[in-house]
């Protein structure tokens, strides 16, 4: 006989994945981990294979887990869609978009705003972040669409949405010292393709520079260049007051252009492609380069 996979089962191991502790997982799901070590059992044996092997205190997925991982994500949300929309007292299907820091204000709750009237019992988790960590986590079945930066070139991954230009910025009442012979730099910390590319282009031209602050978070940015602490390096999409392009003035090189690109699992439920069209759809009108 075909294995009947136990959707709770399902939910356990993906909430154990992602939390990276089944611990945690009997917590977040109000279960023992008894429980918890027994659905395991009962998966492994459907299976017919080991899913998870221990590595130090925890476990990790063999090969055989991961690919049930992927069918895991599909079934319960495929599962808890159908449920919404039948109207099914369950948690509500949800899905994981990821998009840079640039983005939060503007493209994010108007997209979200667009999708919530056509499917309102859907659930969608947003985590605006690094840019560099998007790629891997939709690869990795974490998010399910994402947009991201990458550098112009062939192969990249997803669907080009635009080409943007890059631009030096600073405070408006920045002024280079006359004592000062470095480029005080504002950037995101390692690694960050902006952080890559200011450093590359400066170094070409035999600029010198110095680190000035460092910061994961893009309002950290803008607001060290407010108080004048140094320049940074972005796409002029939603530029917040206070702030101006200083390039031409200082004498810096032109910058090269920056491709926003949307990426997708290859396995969307209607529910997330819709919502991927809904956002690709914000993109082109918010956006400027946009194509």
């Amino acid at each position: 006989m075909k294995p009947t996979f136990d959707i709770d089962a399902l939910r356990t191991i993906v909430a154990g994945t992602e939390l990276g502790s089944f611990a945690r997982a009997s917590v977040q799901l109000g279960r023992s981990q008894s429980a918890v070590s027994m659905q395991l059992k009962r998966l492994e044996e459907q299976a017919g294979r080991p899913l998870f092997q221990r590595n130090g205190r925890g476990l990790v997925p063999t090969e055989a887990g991961d690919a049930l991982l992927a069918y895991a994500r599909r079934i319960i949300e495929l599962h808890d869609e159908a449920a919404a929309t039948l109207g099914a007292t369950v948690a509500a299907a949800s899905i994981r978009m990821g998009l840079p820091q640039d983005f939060s204000e503007d493209v994010m709750p108007e997209a979200i705003s667009q999708f919530s009237r056509q499917w309102p019992s859907v659930h969608v988790e947003v985590r605006a972040g690094r840019n560099y960590a998007l790629e891997d986590e939709v690869n990795a079945g974490r998010l399910d669409i994402a947009l991201a930066f990458f550098r112009p070139g062939r192969n990249r991954p997803g669907a080009l949405l635009a080409r943007l230009p890059m631009f030096w910025f600073g405070g408006k009442s920045f002024a280079k010292t006359a004592n000062e012979n470095r480029i005080p730099l504002v950037l995101f910390d390692h690694p960050c393709l902006f952080r890559q590319t200011a450093l590359q282009v400066l170094d070409g031209k035999g600029i010198p520079w110095r680190l000035s602050l460092t910061t994961p978070s893009l309002p950290g940015v803008w607001g060290a260049l407010r108080f004048g602490h140094g320049i940074t390096i972005r796409t002029a999409h939603r530029t917040p007051a206070g702030i101006r392009e200083v390039g031409a003035e200082l004498g810096l090189p032109r910058l090269p252009t920056i491709e926003l690109r949307m990426l997708a699992r290859g396995d969307l439920s209607p529910a997330a492609s819709q919502l991927r069209a809904v956002l690709e759809s914000v993109v082109r009108k918010r956006v400027r380069g946009a194509r």
